[in-house]
């Protein structure tokens, strides 16, 4: 898919509402938020102020219930399930708190899983996965189950799986609650690497050394985006196409 001028995520004034019987839930009120290709953005807010909600959007994981969001220039209110399936899986890169890898799969196996989705030969898929998994120092835990996995080790691969289709944008929620110190600061020193290589990085955190990281924090509150600050650091040169 070509590459599309202007914000590579681009909201306007994104609304999401849940109906709980006779009582409306407002998770997000009117989101306007820009991000250019390159960015590293960490999104903060007290619990209940519409982080996940605002992910879950801008990772074709949910629709707005009102407003227009542009991916790379492709509005996803004109798509149906399985091209923002197709959407999600060539541009987006997923990495959670949890982790999410399969209990009883071994880790190649858990970083192969997008390409499987997308269609790719098994020795493809092996190549790239390896590849991944070298990427974040991995390698000798390849054939690996994530019982057997550290903490750490697990969100690398975790992080292997998020990159292994060579995705343009990465959305991380939480990536460090589930790690401690050390851990943490491996995970941020990908991510930081990651961006320098021009991948747009979406990132929610509860802690301010975790957002320091970033470029860019942007507060929510009640569903609203109450702020938006540079963090005083200079955007990487090179963009991915």
């Amino acid at each position: 898919m070509p590459r599309a001028s202007g914000p590579v995520i681009d909201l306007r004034d994104v609304r999401k509402t849940w109906e709980l019987g006779d009582i409306a839930v407002h998770a997000l009120r009117g989101v306007t938020l820009q991000i250019e290709r390159g960015e590293y953005v960490a999104i903060m807010g007290p619990s209940g102020s519409g982080k996940s909600t605002l992910m879950h959007i801008v990772g074709c994981l949910d629709t707005p219930t009102r407003g227009s969001y542009r991916l790379n220039g492709i509005d996803i209110r004109d798509l149906h399930q399985d091209d923002l399936s197709d959407l999600r899986n060539h541009h987006i890169g997923f990495v959670f708190q949890s982790f999410n890898l399969i209990p009883r799969t071994r880790a190649i196996a858990n970083v192969e899983l997008p390409l499987t989705y997308a269609g790719l030969p098994r020795a493809e898929r092996q190549r790239r996965a390896r590849a991944a998994l070298a990427a974040v120092g991995m390698t000798d835990r390849a054939d690996h189950l994530p019982s057997e996995l550290s903490g750490g080790q697990q969100q690398r691969a975790a992080i292997a799986r998020a990159v292994v289709t060579n995705p343009a944008i990465i959305l991380a929620d939480e990536p460090t609650g589930n790690l401690d110190t050390h851990s943490t600061a491996e995970v941020l020193a990908m991510f930081d690497r990651l961006n320098r290589q021009g991948r747009t990085i979406m990132l929610i955190t509860h802690e301010q050394e975790v957002a320091s990281h970033a470029h860019r924090t942007i507060r929510l509150r009640d569903g609203r985006i109450v702020s938006d600050e540079q963090n005083g650091q200079a955007k990487p040169a090179r963009v991915l196409a």
